[in-house]
C-alpha cells in the first residue's frame, strides 16, 4: 500500500469487535457500534511530533475522521487532535 498521510493526519485500522458479550450473548452485526480503538498504520510528520507513532494503539472520539477503503480494507483517516489517548 502506498499511502502517506500529510501534516497531522493518521491512517488508523479499527480494531475488531467481538461478536459475543462477556455473558455469552451474541451481538448481531446491525446492533454493533464501531469500535473507538485502532492501530496506527501510517502517521504524518506533525502527528509524530505529537508523540503518535506507527503501531501505536489509539483511542479516538466518536464520529470523527474520514473512512477510506484501500485494497479492500477499511481504514480511518484522523487528525492527531481527535486522538484521546494511547493504549500501552
Amino acid at each position: 500500500m502506498a499511502f502517506e498521510p500529510l501534516k497531522d493526519r493518521l491512517l488508523v485500522l479499527r480494531q475488531q469487535q467481538s461478536n459475543q458479550t462477556s455473558s455469552g450473548l451474541y451481538i448481531p452485526e446491525t446492533a454493533k457500534e464501531k469500535p473507538l480503538e485502532g492501530k496506527v498504520i501510517a502517521a504524518g510528520p506533525d502527528a509524530k511530533e505529537d508523540g503518535i507513532n506507527v503501531d501505536d494503539t489509539v483511542v479516538f472520539a466518536n464520529y470523527t475522521g474520514t473512512e477510506i477503503t484501500l485494497e479492500g480494507i477499511e481504514y480511518l483517516i484522523l487528525e492527531s487532535k481527535n486522538i484521546l489517548g494511547l493504549i500501552k
